[in-house]
């Protein structure tokens, strides 16, 4: 999921943040940023830990890139489903097949498609 946030408007909002903030401020600020980052970084160790000790050995043969649901883009997948040649099991002999005449495509509007 992306919000359009690029580097730049990153730093456009921590320069606005630091002005708002004041210079004396800003490193009791910046601090309890690092401590929040870093118990976030704890609790996401800890659910891969415990999840390690529930599922034992399985875990680490999950294979983890496959269940990203990133992967699993639409556009990806028709392009590949259409682009995929179908081969028939059995090449069938075109000498005993009766070839039908092309037809031209049938559109909404025409009255004799009805």
């Amino acid at each position: 999921m992306s919000f359009g946030l690029t580097f730049e408007k990153l730093l456009l909002i921590g320069l606005i943040a630091a002005f708002i903030i004041g210079p004396n401020r800003l490193p009791v600020y910046s601090a309890k940023l690092a401590r929040f980052i870093r118990s976030m970084r704890q609790m996401a160790s800890g659910a891969k830990n415990r999840m390690r000790d529930e599922l034992g050995p399985d875990f680490d043969e999950v294979e983890w890139k496959k269940l990203d649901p990133r992967q699993y883009d639409p556009r990806r997948i028709l392009r590949d489903a259409l682009t995929e040649s179908a081969t028939p099991e059995q090449p069938q002999s075109t000498a005993n097949t009766a070839v039908e005449p092309a037809r031209p495509p049938v559109t909404r509007f025409d009255p004799d498609a009805v």
